[in-house]
């Protein structure tokens, strides 16, 4: 659809208004579901920040969906005994990761780490 500006007046955008779809449910409520669905699976996921993929890569450290999981399940942990930011141990890797925004910051394996000292931390989480 066109608009034509008559004499510096621009009409009003018509909205459609909100009612029932074909399959009989509101649309607003719907679309409340749906993102009440991807919050949700959102909360679980874990974000990788990019200093920490850097690092994974440059260090030749892989993580697949089970070893996400397990980090996934340390945070909540964490999370639940009010920590911020925490270092977690997991098989030979430490990472240091933001609780709160449920991401790791970084991740160390033993051949490059210098000093073995961690700052900044608030709690530490080793992963069996």
């Amino acid at each position: 659809m066109s608009f034509r500006i008559n004499n510096r007046i621009v009409p009003p955008i018509q909205r459609p208004e909100q009612g029932l779809n074909a399959s009989g449910i509101n649309s607003g409520d719907r679309f409340k579901d749906v993102l009440s669905q991807t919050l949700q699976k959102a909360e679980g996921s874990i974000k990788i920040s990019s200093h920490a993929g850097r690092r994974l890569m440059e260090r030749n450290i892989s993580l697949n969906a089970s070893d996400m999981k397990q980090l996934s399940d340390a945070m909540d942990r964490a999370r639940a005994k009010g920590a911020r930011d925490s270092l977690i141990l997991y098989k030979d890797i430490a990472f240091i990761a933001s609780i709160k925004n449920r991401t790791l910051i970084t991740a160390v394996d033993p051949k490059n780490s210098k000093e073995d000292v961690f700052t900044n931390i608030d709690s530490a989480v080793i992963i069996k």
